[in-house]
């Protein structure tokens, strides 16, 4: 079964970068989409980027378009959401999520951030924006 763990949080002044890594490890499928997605305090948890398989496709909320960046590099089970420029609205927990997909359950990139679609989840790392 594949497993995610998230690593890379913590406390970062307004302004300030971070780097989160999602290490992928266990029974990998073929093709898998991972995803970060974010809940701060009292919300829902929403997505923030995903990107699939070969890396060639990602996407971005409103929110992190511009100023977060989801990458894999070729070869590695890691996965990276580069963070700059956060605000304190960045604050909250961040998971990474992977689905898994096959031409009998495809991934529909239009609807990447349903959180019902992914199989596995990470724990969680705390991410902080305060001055």
């Amino acid at each position: 079964q594949l497993q995610l763990v998230e690593s890379g949080g913590g406390l970062v002044q307004p302004g300030g970068s971070l780097r989160l890594s999602c290490q992928v490890s266990g029974f990998t499928p073929d093709y898998y989409v991972i995803a970060w997605f974010r809940q701060a305090p009292g919300k829902e948890r929403e997505g923030i980027a995903c990107i699939g398989t070969d890396a060639g496709r990602t996407f971005y909320s409103d929110s992190a378009q511009g100023r977060f960046t989801i990458s894999r590099e070729e070869g590695e089970s890691t996965v990276y959401l580069q963070m700059n420029n956060l605000q304190t609205e960045d604050t909250g927990v961040y998971y990474c999520a992977a689905a898994e997909t096959s031409s009998r359950r495809p991934f529909f990139f239009a609807r990447w951030s349903a959180l019902g679609r992914y199989d596995t989840w990470g724990q969680g790392t705390q991410v902080t924006v305060s001055s």
